[in-house]
């Protein structure tokens, strides 16, 4: 029989948990943006060393488990006495900011990734029209490069950021009480498994559904340019061949 007493109760709990959350997901979602942007920065520069560094960069985080990378920041890094006598400590030793930084690390090399891919697929003709209209370096950035690279490396990115929100449970694994941590604790209290996580489940269904709604409506007004014009638009908007003299009616018709 369903006890909705105690599924309503977990709920209640789980929910108070959701800032914490939501506080992983944004700060390691910012944090990775911004490192990204750096990474690809490097990846795609003529300077070879620069390059080679991205790509051990994006080799390294992309190819080892998410969940390696968090036990060695916070478990590994503290055995060493000059990581514990320098200005990072303060960071490491934190739970939350290790874990905040672990998810930043590992989705900046994604991201950087998919950003690259966005920015090899812009047109070159398009980056040539706008250097013969004398635009700087910053304006076809501006107005030509990063929006055509956005648009097409958005459908990708939103994929990251909804496996970014899946990974914040990890957090759960160096103490983070987030809605994984307080679930595993009604558990040992409890034993009640199934209906723990059925009700964990829920809040991280939901947490993406908005995410792919939010990023929906965002790929949408970026696209929206190439919907097709209603019909009353594209008639008015459609020449009126010039009158010839002949009431409307084909000449050619006539002499036949």
């Amino acid at each position: 029989m369903i006890d909705f007493a105690f599924l309503s109760d977990t709920m209640l709990k789980l929910l108070a948990a959701l800032p914490t959350t939501l506080g992983l997901f944004f700060s390691s979602l910012l944090l990775g943006g911004l490192l990204s942007l750096v990474i690809v920065s490097l990846r795609v520069s003529r300077n070879p060393l620069l390059s080679y560094f991205a790509r051990g960069y994006m080799t390294v985080f992309r190819g080892s488990p998410l969940l390696i990378q968090m036990f060695l920041l916070y478990y590994g890094l503290g055995q060493f006495e000059a990581v514990r006598a320098s200005l990072f400590w303060p960071v490491l030793r934190s739970p939350y900011l290790c874990a905040v930084l672990a998810l930043a690390l590992c989705t900046a090399g994604y991201t950087a990734e998919i950003i690259r891919g966005g920015l090899l697929s812009i047109p070159h003709g398009q980056i040539e029209a706008g250097m013969a209209n004398g635009m700087s370096r910053w304006v076809l950035t501006r107005r030509i490069i990063a929006p055509i690279a956005l648009r097409y490396a958005l459908p990708a990115y939103s994929t990251e950021a909804i496996l970014l929100v899946k990974s914040t449970a990890l957090a759960s694994l160096v103490t983070v009480w987030d809605v994984t941590g307080v679930a595993q604790q009604i558990i040992q209290r409890t034993y009640r498994t199934m209906e723990v996580f059925v009700c964990a489940a829920l809040i991280y269904l939901l947490l993406n559904f908005i995410l792919v709604r939010l990023f929906a409506v965002w790929e949408s007004r970026l696209s929206r340019h190439r919907r097709p014009r209603p019909l009353a638009v594209q008639t008015l908007t459609t020449p009126t061949p010039p009158d010839t003299g002949t009431g409307g009616k084909n000449p050619l018709r006539e002499r036949t």
